[in-house]
């Protein structure tokens, strides 16, 4: 079982940085890649970015690339979202979530989700 806490959320206005954190409580996670994935009231989850757990490669959406940095701590059992030049439409939920299968960019593939910390940015 992969329990994941997500934690850095909070109110930033436009052109704001905010670093999200998911922290992992399974220590053998070696073949498992590690999602963000955000979520509107009213609309499907969306997938932000992913990272393997050995570091790398990593997959973007487009909305996040050039933005958005995904990064991990393996010593730490840490997922970081780095996001910078944030906009009002960045407004959501961020889950932090982890998956064996190879296809990173469908939340229906990934078992193990946290609760969610909520982003909001003011315009």
């Amino acid at each position: 079982q992969v329990q994941l806490v997500e934690s850095g959320g909070g109110l930033v206005q436009a052109g704001d940085s905010l670093r999200l954190s998911c922290a992992a409580s399974k220590t053998t996670l070696s073949s498992y890649t590690m999602g963000w994935f955000r979520q509107t009231p009213g609309k499907a989850r969306e997938f932000v970015a992913a990272i393997r757990w050995t570091g790398g490669p990593t997959y973007y959406s487009d909305r996040a690339k050039g933005r958005f940095t995904i990064s991990m701590d393996i010593a730490e059992n840490t997922v970081y979202l780095q996001m910078n030049s944030l906009k009002p439409e960045d407004t959501a939920v961020y889950y932090c979530a982890a998956t064996s299968a190879s296809i990173v960019g469908l939340s229906s593939n990934y078992p193990y989700w946290g609760r969610g910390t909520q982003v909001t940015v003011s315009s």
